[in-house]
C-alpha cells in the first residue's frame, strides 16, 4: 500500500480544486462587485416601494415582495461566497482578503437597506400576519416569515438595528478574519506543517510520535496565544452587549431561537450526555488504555489507532468507495454526489494558508454546493468526505426550496452528514475480514461519536463557562481560559485521561468559539438524530429510502420536529435522546467483544 507522503503527492488530489467561475459568470473578482452593483440597485428600489408599507400589503404583493428579497439575496449570497470561498483556500494572500473585506462591507450595506421590512413584518399584529402567511404562492417564505416573526421580543428599533448591522463588518465579521488568519498562519514543528497536517498525527500508534506531536502543537499555538485569547475576549464582551441591548434571558437564547429549538430543550441534550460521560467515553478510554498497554491515557492519546492497522487511501480510492456505498443506499444519491467530483465542486488539498477543517457551504440554490476538506489520506478522511458530501447532498436535494429555506437549523443540518458517514462506516466494515479490521473501525465509529457527541457537549460546558464568567468578573486571561477549558475537559474524561499542561491552550484553535457563538451543542443534536434516524434506515432497508430523500428535499421549509416526523421520528419524545446514546454504547460492547477476539484484552 502507498505511503502517506505518495497518497498527497497523487495528482488527482492535487488537482482537486473547485471552480468558483458558476458563481460569477466566469468575471473573476469584477464579477463578484457587479453582482453587489446589481443587488445594491435592486434593494434600493426595494425600499423606495415598500418601506413603510408592509402593513399594507395584500397577499399578492406580499408574495412579490418575497420573490424580489429572494432574487437580491441570490446576487448579493453568490459575491459573498465566492469571496468567502476563494480566501478560504489561501487566507495568506492580501488580495483576497481585500476582497472578502470589500465584498462584507458592501453586503452589509445592501442587509442595511433591507432591514425595514423584517422590522415592520414583526410589527404586524398576529391575525393579520396569519391572514398575509395563507396566502397562495408563499411556500418558497412561508417557514421563513413565520420562524422570523419569533424574533420580535428582542428586536430594536430601526436605527438602531441599522448601527448594529451596520458595526459588524467591523466588530465580529473583522475579529473572525484575524482569528482565520492566525490560526491559517500557524506552523508546528521543524518542518512548518499546517496544523491540520499535525493534528492527523495523533492517531499514530507511536507513542512517542504522539507525545511529541503534542508538544509542537502547544509550541506553535504559544506565539499568538495572547492574540487569540483577545479576539475571543472581545468577542465575548460584544456578545454580551448584544444580549443586553435586545433583552435576551441568557447567552445561548439567540443560538437556540435561530436554531428553532427551546433552552428547555438544549439544557435536556446537555443533561442526558453529561449523564452518560461515564458509562460511554470514560469507559471506551479505560477500555483503550488496556489496549494501548499503558496505565492511563493522557489527552494526546485519546486519537491514538488501537491497532498497528494505518490504511492510507489516495484520492481515488477515497473518492470511488465513497460514491459505492452511497449508490448501495440509493443510485440517485450517488448520482447527485458524482456531480461533486466531476464538476469540480470540491477543494481538497493541505496547502500553505488555507484554513483549517473541513465544510460545505450552500453557495445559492441557482448555482450549487461547494466542499473544502484537508486531505491527508487518513481513513478519518474518507469518513469526514462522505460526512461533507452529506451536507452538500442536504443542500442540493432543498435548492428547490429558494435561498429562504434551503438551509435546516443547526440542529437538524448534521443529520445528512452524519447519516452519509454511516453509510460509508457500514460499507468499511463490510470489508473488515479480521477482529483487529473491526476492532480498528469500531474504535474509529466510537470515537468519531465522543468526540461529535461528548466533546462537543463538554465544549458547549467550556462556551458556556467562558460566556458566564466573562459577564460576571471581565476579562479572561490566557490562564482563565486554560483553567475552564481544562475543568471542563476534565469532566467529560473523569480520572481515564490525563490532562497535561500543555493541552491547556488547544481551545485557541477551535473556530465555532469565535465565528458561531453556541453553535457546537448542534453536533450533539444533530448526531444523535442522525443516528436514530439511521437506525430506522437498519430496521427497514430500501422502503425507507423515499422518506429520506423527502427530508433532504424539505430543506428548511418547517420546524424540526416536523422535519423528523417524515423519518419517523419523534423529538418530542423524552427517551429520544438516551435512544440515540444507546446506539453508541452498543457499538462499545461490539469493540470490547471485537477487542477480546482479537487478543487484546483478557
Amino acid at each position: 500500500m502507498a505511503s502517506t507522503e505518495t497518497a498527497l503527492e497523487d495528482p488527482d488530489l492535487l488537482q482537486t480544486a473547485w471552480d468558483l467561475d458558476p458563481l460569477v459568470d466566469g468575471r473573476g473578482d469584477e464579477g463578484a462587485l457587479a453582482w453587489l452593483d446589481e443587488a445594491e440597485r435592486r434593494a434600493i428600489a426595494f425600499a423606495d416601494r415598500y418601506a413603510g408599507r408592509v402593513a399594507d400589503l395584500d397577499g399578492p404583493q406580499l408574495v412579490e415582495a418575497m420573490r424580489e428579497l429572494e432574487a437580491i439575496e441570490e446576487l448579493a449570497g453568490k459575491a459573498g461566497t465566492y469571496a468567502g470561498l476563494r480566501f478560504s483556500t489561501d487566507t495568506s494572500d492580501p488580495a483576497r482578503g481585500a476582497l472578502l473585506q470589500r465584498v462584507q462591507e458592501r453586503g452589509t450595506a445592501i442587509e442595511t437597506k433591507l432591514l425595514f421590512f423584517g422590522l415592520e413584518w414583526a410589527a404586524l399584529d398576529d391575525e393579520r400576519a396569519e391572514e398575509l402567511l395563507a396566502a397562495e404562492g408563499l411556500d418558497f417564505a412561508r417557514h421563513h416569515l413565520r420562524m422570523e416573526r419569533r424574533y420580535r421580543p428582542y428586536l430594536l428599533s430601526e436605527p438602531e438595528e441599522k448601527i448594529l448591522t451596520e458595526k459588524q463588518v467591523s466588530a465580529r465579521a473583522a475579529w473572525a478574519r484575524l482569528f482565520a488568519e492566525q490560526v491559517s498562519a500557524i506552523e508546528v514543528g521543524e518542518a512548518g506543517k499546517p496544523l491540520d497536517s499535525a493534528l492527523a498525527r495523533l492517531s499514530s500508534a507511536d507513542r512517542s510520535v504522539r507525545e511529541q506531536t503534542a508538544r509542537d502543537v502547544t509550541e506553535a499555538l504559544a506565539p499568538g496565544l495572547r492574540t487569540r485569547a483577545f479576539i475571543l475576549n472581545t468577542l465575548l464582551a460584544d456578545k454580551a452587549t448584544d444580549d443586553r441591548l435586545r433583552g435576551y434571558p441568557t447567552w445561548i437564547s439567540s443560538r437556540n431561537l435561530a436554531n428553532e429549538v427551546s433552552d428547555e430543550s438544549v439544557e435536556a441534550l446537555v443533561s442526558a450526555v453529561q449523564e452518560r460521560y461515564a458509562a460511554i467515553p470514560q469507559r471506551w478510554y479505560r477500555l483503550k488504555a488496556q489496549m494501548l498497554g499503558v496505565p492511563k491515557l493522557a489527552d494526546f492519546d485519546r486519537a491514538a489507532a488501537v491497532t498497528s492497522e494505518e490504511p492510507v487511501f489516495r484520492w481515488g480510492e477515497a473518492r470511488d468507495l465513497v460514491l459505492d456505498a452511497f449508490a448501495s443506499f440509493s443510485p440517485v444519491l450517488e448520482r447527485e454526489a458524482r456531480r461533486f467530483f466531476d464538476e469540480r465542486w470540491i477543494d481538497a488539498p493541505v496547502r500553505p494558508g488555507k484554513r483549517g477543517g473541513a465544510f460545505a457551504t450552500t453557495a445559492v440554490p441557482s448555482v450549487h454546493p461547494y466542499v473544502m476538506l484537508n486531505f491527508t489520506a487518513k481513513r478519518r478522511d474518507v469518513l469526514t468526505l462522505a460526512h461533507e458530501l452529506g451536507h452538500g447532498l442536504h443542500f442540493a436535494f432543498a435548492a428547490h426550496q429558494g435561498i429562504l429555506q434551503q438551509h435546516t437549523p443547526l440542529t437538524v443540518a448534521e443529520t445528512a452528514s452524519v447519516f452519509g458517514e454511516a453509510i460509508v462506516f457500514g460499507r468499511l466494515l463490510e470489508q473488515a475480514e479480521t477482529p483487529e479490521s473491526r476492532l480498528a473501525l469500531l474504535a474509529e465509529a466510537i470515537e468519531g461519536a465522543i468526540a461529535t457527541v461528548f466533546r462537543q457537549t463538554a465544549m458547549n460546558r467550556f462556551e458556556d463557562a467562558v460566556h458566564t464568567t466573562r459577564r460576571s468578573v471581565g476579562e479572561l486571561s490566557v490562564d482563565r481560559f486554560g483553567e475552564l477549558w481544562a475543568s471542563t475537559q476534565e469532566d467529560l474524561f473523569g480520572d481515564a485521561v490525563e490532562v497535561t499542561e500543555g493541552y491547556r491552550t488547544w481551545w485557541s484553535y477551535i473556530p465555532h468559539f469565535i465565528n458561531t457563538p453556541g453553535y457546537v451543542y448542534a453536533y450533539a443534536y444533530g448526531q444523535l438524530l442522525a443516528l436514530s434516524v439511521y437506525r430506522r434506515y437498519r430496521d427497514e432497508g430500501e422502503s425507507f429510502v423515499p422518506s429520506y430523500l423527502e427530508m433532504l428535499a424539505a430543506g428548511g421549509s418547517m420546524l424540526p420536529e416536523d422535519l423528523a416526523r417524515i423519518v419517523g421520528v419523534d423529538l418530542s419524545d423524552p427517551g429520544f435522546w438516551s435512544a440515540g446514546l444507546d446506539l453508541v454504547a452498543e457499538q462499545l460492547d461490539d469493540a470490547e467483544a471485537a477487542a477480546r477476539e482479537a487478543g487484546r484484552i483478557d
